[in-house]
């Protein structure tokens, strides 16, 4: 299996929404994106799979000195040697990737979020950056693009947390902000015993609302010269969107399943905002 291959079937076998927006894109950024992608699944799993912290440390610091090794021109893991190839054509700094590795990592040390601005910095480090390093890959004419990708990275984030609320609080995690439990009355016990309370539905809409004006703020800042360009990540917007509005309407359901799309349906929508965007 070649390191591309490798990072294909990391990709494809996720279902991930990330994958269908890496269709349409010409060979050379679909490779870059794909390897890319590997690479956050490669060191989210670190931590999503590994119940010893101090081992999930040590993995993570295996890959802070293989992402150095990477950009000494020596990588030794498919993921690494796949993107290797990308650093000859695009900008990707290297701090960018240890600052995605340094996200990860406070999974280890943060299991709760004081308020909206604590959880900014790792919705930054996890979400923010990858856009940034999208950006890179996607192309870009104006610098104004790189403010969108940030936002938007951001607003994927927020919609991850939204779907994501019982199933990280059953692996110990709650994301969503402590005093945003507070203020509308939701207790950590309502989210382990999926208690669908009146309070636990304004909480949610009250996320949706701003993961929507994330949106809305990220769409605000990509120059249309480089809407052609970026159609990719407005491919994973619509995706996203399509998701929050299908959590929306089946009523803030998070806590007991995870509501995603069907494949074909993702497919459908990335060919069509491909074509439209």
């Amino acid at each position: 299996m070649t390191p591309d291959e490798y990072c294909q079937q990391r990709a494809a076998a996720s279902g991930s929404s990330f994958y269908y927006s890496f269709l349409f894109l010409e060979p050379r950024r679909r490779q870059a994106i794909t390897a890319l992608y590997a690479f956050c699944r490669e060191v989210d799993d670190v931590v999503d799979e590994c119940p010893d912290a101090g081992l999930a440390r040590t993995k993570l610091d295996w890959w802070r000195g293989e992402v150095a090794a990477l950009y000494r021109g020596r990588p030794g893991h498919p993921v690494t040697q796949a993107l290797a190839v990308s650093l000859k054509e695009f900008q990707l700094p290297q701090e960018q990737l240890l600052e995605i590795i340094d996200g990860m990592e406070m999974d280890l040390d943060n299991a709760r979020y004081a308020d909206f601005k604590a959880l900014h910095l790792y919705c930054y480090r996890v979400a923010s950056v990858v856009g940034l390093l999208a950006a890179e890959i996607f192309g870009y004419r104006e610098r104004q693009t790189l403010k969108y990708a940030h936002d938007l990275g951001l607003a994927f984030q927020l919609t991850n947390i939204i779907r994501d609320v019982g199933e990280d609080a059953r692996r110990g995690r709650i994301y969503l902000p402590q005093d945003e439990l507070a203020r509308f009355g939701v207790t950590e016990s309502d989210l382990l015993n999926a208690n669908y309370s009146e309070s636990f539905r304004r909480l949610m809409q009250f996320q949706v609302e701003r993961a929507q004006a994330t949106y809305q703020q990220a769409f605000a800042q990509l120059p249309a010269a480089d809407r052609k360009a970026q159609r990719a990540g407005l491919v994973m917007a619509a995706i996203y969107r399509a998701t929050l509005n299908e959590i929306v309407h089946d009523d803030f359901r998070v806590l007991d399943q995870r509501i995603s799309l069907p494949p074909l349906r993702k497919l459908w929508l990335a060919g069509k905002t491909w074509i439209t965007a």
